[in-house]
């Protein structure tokens, strides 16, 4: 213990810290009853203890509720585990012990096809098992060390939910829990002690949080504007009120980014704002609160995962990303795509990641019925047999694919969406498949993808109301913040959502099944260890085709590839670990795609 204690002492002092006796003590303990070393303490006290604000980022002094907040965690963890491994066996594949003997001979016959449809069954679930977790789980394959989604058996039950079952009070439920996270987020990062309900009449100024809507009786303003926003608030607050709100002409915008001196809202947007109704009717907002950034991932913090392949540290990898339509609208022959199937053979990246959809059902020669084969006939013909042979052909790479909502290969057409059914591909341990949308981490680099244009629907939402900076963020060196894609992105980050727009715009609601019961699936971070920003945002949109990062707190690159028919495709290149941030690390291009040679004659 003492020896324990000494290097609790000595790794804490390095890093600042000031331990007293007490805590000390608290530290040992916690480290014997978890078998924790030091370093590992270090990480889960440096995980609690971080604290971003509006002005800068940093690490608060270590406590007793500090290490208080780790047991919690690490007990949390431990009962996760727990019931993960007491999942119950499937006792519909057992078979009763029966003396054959005594039984007449076509009954044994028939007893010997069913026993060997039932091992049949029995081996194709395990096969099923053994795959799914290599989609999911930890991996390594020659330069790439890949963290997928959960694969365990919950998580994919979770993830493949029955949609259309949705009841509206577990709807109502789902939009209240989005506003009351917000509301401890703000309160802990404002430093508020009470907020206020928007319809009630008051003389002093109040806080209050809640979603943006569009006020139906302004029918003349089919798009949110001066005159047509309404708030509306959860039942723990307000009892779900709904008031008119109106935005004061020196309106204050605190903790916003600088120099953007304007606020973006649309239906769907959780704000924060503070004013008053003086009983006229509506909540008059003198100032907007920002949404507090997401804290940057660990690896831009320059915390080295200790978990990941150390091996993958000394080398670079590289990433082809394409995003669907594979193919033209005038045919089914998938030309870009066979175009970009000699670029991948050639060039033999790392990692292929391939984003929905892949079989369209808002083609119109399938919405005319203008072809002779099954969806699944033309998914496996132009899809995976041309990526076992490129897996056979490039022995390192691996391939992530991602759905989309539209696709005719998926049986689940709502959004949030699970991943595709791994018999498509036989279970493959070097094709990985992955939700829409999906948070993975390559080579410690966090991405974050959907196939849903959430780009372009936001832009269409979005109203803009000028502002006075007030305490914003600072600016770093690569911050753009007069760049519009960026400020869509940034939406993103700031809602913590894949698709904070609520509800979907209705003349694009056939793009989207949005599943608001199951919208925990859409969000960016969870209450678990994803509490971070990703490193990459890789968002396919109609709009044009982009690269470009910003920085808010954290640094997030944000990509749009456009879609492959098109003619465009993105590459991401990684360099070691060695070389420093993911800044440092990260090379992004957009290319155009060039089209094949003609057929030699």
């Amino acid at each position: 213990m003492a020896t324990l204690g000494q290097d609790i002492t000595r790794l804490l002092t390095e890093k600042g810290a000031i331990l007293d006796d007490k805590l000390l003590a608290e530290c040992v303990s916690v480290c014997q009853m978890y078998n924790l070393d030091p370093d590992g303490l270090y990480y889960k006290l440096e995980a609690i203890n971080y604290k971003a604000s509006t002005t800068s980022s940093g690490f608060s002094p270590i406590t007793i509720d500090t290490i208080s907040a780790v047991k919690s965690r690490l007990q949390k963890d431990l009962a996760n585990e727990s019931t993960g491994r007491a999942q119950p066996k499937n006792k519909g594949l057992t078979t009763a012990q029966v003396d054959r003997s005594r039984m007449p001979s076509h009954m044994v016959r028939n007893l010997a096809t069913a026993s060997g449809s039932a091992a049949m069954r029995m081996k194709q679930e395990h096969a099923g098992e053994s795959s799914m977790a290599g989609s999911g789980s930890s991996s390594s394959t020659g330069n790439v060390a890949l963290v997928g989604p959960p694969s365990d058996l919950e998580s994919k039950k979770k993830r493949a939910y029955r949609y259309m079952y949705e009841k509206i009070s577990e709807r109502s439920e789902a939009l209240d829990q989005i506003i009351d996270d917000f509301v401890e987020l703000l309160r802990a990062h404002y430093d508020i002690s009470e907020f206020g309900d928007p319809s009630a009449s008051t003389d002093e100024e109040v806080t209050i949080v809640g979603r943006i809507a569009h006020d139906a009786d302004a029918e003349s303003i089919s798009k949110l504007a001066e005159g047509a926003i309404t708030i509306e608030s959860s039942r723990m607050l307000s009892s779900g009120a709904r008031a008119a709100v109106r935005l004061d002409p020196a309106l204050k915008i605190r903790g916003g980014v600088r120099g953007v001196g304007e606020v973006g809202l649309y239906p769907g947007a959780i704000v924060a704002l503070k004013g008053k109704n003086g009983g006229g009717g509506y909540f008059l907002a003198t100032e907007i609160l920002a949404i507090p950034p997401l804290k940057p991932s660990p690896a831009a913090q320059g915390i080295i995962n200790p978990k990941l392949d150390p091996s993958t540290s000394h080398t670079s990898a590289n990433m082809l990303v394409a995003c669907g339509p594979y193919t033209m609208d005038t045919d089914l022959s998938y030309k870009p795509w066979r175009a970009l199937l000699q670029t991948i053979k050639a060039s033999k990246p790392d990692v292929l990641l391939l984003v929905g959809p892949f079989v369209d059902s808002a083609h119109p020669k399938i919405k005319t019925g203008e072809i002779d084969v099954t969806p699944a006939n033309l998914f496996r013909a132009h899809f995976v047999d041309p990526l076992r042979n490129f897996l056979t052909a490039s022995p390192g790479s691996i391939v992530l694919l991602v759905p989309s909502v539209r696709d005719l290969v998926s049986n689940h057409a709502a959004f949030p969406q699970p991943e595709l059914n791994a018999e498509l591909f036989n279970f493959n341990p070097r094709i990985h498949l992955l939700p829409n949308p999906a948070r993975f981490m390559i080579n410690d680099i966090a991405f974050a993808i959907s196939s849903v244009d959430t780009l372009f629907h936001l832009r269409k939402e979005l109203y803009f109301k000028r502002g006075v900076d007030v305490e914003p963020l600072p600016l770093g060196p690569d911050d753009l913040p007069n760049d519009a894609m960026a400020n869509l992105s940034r939406h993103l980050l700031q809602q913590r959502s894949f698709y904070p727009i609520f509800p979907v715009p209705q003349d694009l609601s056939h793009e989207v099944n949005l599943d608001v019961t199951h919208s925990d699936g859409l969000r960016m971070v969870d209450e678990g260890d994803l509490d971070y920003a990703p490193d990459v945002m890789i968002l396919p949109s109609r709009l044009k085709q982009f690269s470009k990062h910003f920085k808010v707190v954290h640094s997030t690159h944000t990509i749009n590839p456009s879609f492959l028919s098109k003619g465009t495709y993105g590459t991401v290149s990684l360099a070691p670990r060695s070389i420093g941030t993911p800044k440092d690390r990260l090379k992004i291009e957009i290319i155009k795609l060039e089209a094949p040679p003609p057929p030699v004659t």
